[in-house]
């Protein structure tokens, strides 16, 4: 399952003192195909997140507005889910309790919920691991854990915001390439916030990248790499045009 998204015109700006406001997002429009997986880059600061949370429903822009498959978004949906850089593991809950969290929130019965965290582990690295609690992990593994926890919602748009930013450049790639993997199997819609380049052009099909705040979309990349899609990938020179084209984007943001 997977849908398109959309934003139209967004705008945010936030309140300061003495009746100041802050502009961060500036007009922005841009649209992810059903089944797509885009990266979106650009300078700290400039309303990536901000963007990512109005689409999951989570803040409302100042102007504009944003939909799935065209129905609008103004609160957050079950069809979309949204994963943040820190894992947030509940440190008394084991790996299937963990996994299993969202169905337990629905309403799911245990056996039910936790059947099918255990049927995801495999896919995910971690079939040895559903008893083991966040302590035990090494932090690719709770990152593991935590896309788990998205997964098994089956979204039909996932959203992930800076995922794999606080593991080291090995397991982050690893990782990267689980992430495609699973995309691979179920094709949801995917947009990626990450400062890393290198990632955006591996995994994506297209990179937009954006200005400084106010946040405003300048440029997109698209990627036309055949898939599957591997570390060696990233030594060719194909790959390494692909990504001066979006760091010279950047630098001129």
């Amino acid at each position: 399952m997977s849908a398109s998204l959309s934003a139209r015109n967004i705008s945010l700006e936030y309140a300061q003192p003495a009746g100041k406001r802050l502009p961060v997002l500036d007009r922005v429009t841009a649209s992810v195909g059903s089944g797509e997986f885009v990266s979106l880059v650009g300078p700290s600061g400039c309303g990536k997140s901000s963007l990512l949370r109005i689409l999951a429903g989570l803040k409302s822009p100042t102007h504009g507005s944003v939909a799935i498959d065209s129905q609008p978004i103004t609160a957050p949906s079950p069809r979309i889910a949204i994963m943040f850089q820190d894992a947030n593991l509940m440190p008394w809950r084991t790996v299937v309790q963990n996994v299993a969290l969202p169905l337990e929130i629905a309403g799911i019965s245990r056996n039910q919920r936790e059947a099918r965290a255990r049927a995801l582990l495999p896919r995910l690295g971690l079939a040895e691991f559903g008893e083991s609690f966040p302590r035990e992990l090494s932090g690719g593994m709770a990152q593991r854990a935590a896309l788990g926890r998205v997964l098994i919602q089956e979204p039909d748009v996932l959203l992930l915001d800076e995922p794999f930013g606080a593991l080291d450049a090995l397991t982050r790639e690893r990782i990267s390439l689980d992430l495609l993997n699973l995309w691979h199997g179920t094709r949801p819609t995917i947009l990626m916030v990450t400062h890393d380049i290198h990632e955006a052009v591996l995994l994506s099909d297209r990179v937009l990248v954006m200005s400084q705040r106010p946040g405003r979309l300048i440029a997109e990349v698209r990627v036309e790499i055949a898939r599957p899609r591997a570390v060696a990938n990233m030594y060719d020179a194909t790959f390494v045009e692909y990504v001066r084209t979006v760091r010279t984007a950047i630098e001129h943001a």
